[in-house]
């Protein structure tokens, strides 16, 4: 099996949506090993693209950058100070008042970062505790005051312009950086940019990023191929029978490796050279078959992921979203970074 990811690409994606920003400084968000893709190869790429800001959701993943990042980088921590955390030599975005006064009390004079909740309701410090501990916390100097966006990948969307109202009337008079933006956010304008902006997906080639450049090529090996006939059945449950005589190749792959099982009968295809093999039965755990009878000749390896059918494309086949199939590549696959 093997996991193409074109380094190039990603630090195209990042110069392309930095450059969509530019009067704020680009950040990387590579949290869940860089989206799945391999945070110690594809962290050093976007170094070498630009970026000096990464974000991450846990501490433990925040120490293994800063393993191999220089010393001009700041690493912030999404999921802030929690007990117990290693936070030496990054920053925690600290989200609650209890947060505050944990990292206030164990870490005193360390960088830290505030999240504010302009209406997400998932995390950070809500709008009337802000008000309780905001002069306390402006004196400590922040590094950076953000929030997230609910809604950004549907730019009509009225939470959009609630948010960014929302945002800046909490930060209204704070003498501090300011960041709201990730991929979508970049996406809607200036008026979302501020002093810094977050792309994440958009780097590894995601919606709501259509510009993006392809980062991922995915084959799968073909294990066996065989003739099926007329009314014979192909994988668990007989849910697909063969209407006329063709021929179905097995590939090494399945959902223990990320390729969900909800695409299953949805229209999904594995390619060869650009052309088109139907998956045909049910994704198993480590298998998956197509109808190959279009092929004159079945080659070594049958694409599922490629320019014809791109992360979001099978993404919704599955009736899932490009992040889920992106962080779900299971380590099965051998990886081969250009």
């Amino acid at each position: 099996m093997g996991l193409q990811i074109d380094l190039g690409a990603v630090q195209a994606n990042y110069r392309a949506l930095a450059g969509k920003a530019p009067g704020a400084r680009a950040a990387a968000v590579v949290k869940a090993d860089a989206y799945g893709l391999g945070a110690p190869r594809v962290v050093p790429a976007l170094y070498e693209a630009g970026a000096r800001d990464f974000f991450v959701a846990l501490a433990s993943e925040g120490q293994t950058l800063r393993a191999f990042l220089p010393d001009d980088t700041r690493i912030f921590i999404l999921s802030g100070h929690m007990e117990g955390a290693e936070l030496t030599g990054v920053i925690p975005v600290l989200n609650s008042p209890r947060q505050f006064f944990r990292d206030r009390t164990m870490r005193p004079g360390q960088p830290f970062a505030i999240q504010l909740d302009s209406g997400m309701n998932r995390l950070g410090i809500e709008p009337a505790q802000w008000a309780v501990i905001r002069d306390e916390a402006l004196a400590d100097q922040p590094a950076l005051i953000i929030s997230h966006l609910a809604c950004a990948d549907e730019p009509d969307h009225p939470a959009n312009a609630m948010q960014l109202a929302a945002f800046q009337q909490m930060t209204a008079g704070c003498d501090v950086p300011l960041s709201l933006a990730a991929t979508g956010g970049i996406l809607l304008g200036p008026d979302y940019h501020f002093d810094l902006v977050r792309p994440g997906v958009g780097l590894y080639g995601g919606q709501p990023f259509a510009e993006a450049q392809p980062v991922v090529r995915l084959s799968l090996p073909v294990i066996q191929t065989r003739d099926v006939q007329a009314g014979e059945f192909v994988g668990y449950g007989a849910t697909w029978s063969a209407d006329k005589p063709c021929q179905i190749a097995t590939v090494a792959a399945g959902y223990a490796d990320g390729l969900l099982r909800t695409m299953s009968g949805q229209g999904a295809n594995l390619y060869a050279a650009g052309t088109a093999c139907p998956i045909v039965g049910r994704v198993s755990m480590d298998l998956i078959t197509a109808d190959v009878t279009a092929l004159a000749q079945v080659p070594e390896t049958l694409d599922i992921i490629c320019p014809a059918q791109k992360i979001d494309d099978l993404a919704g086949l599955a009736g899932s979203i490009g992040y889920e199939i992106l962080t779900s590549l299971g380590h099965r696959y051998e990886r081969t970074y250009l």
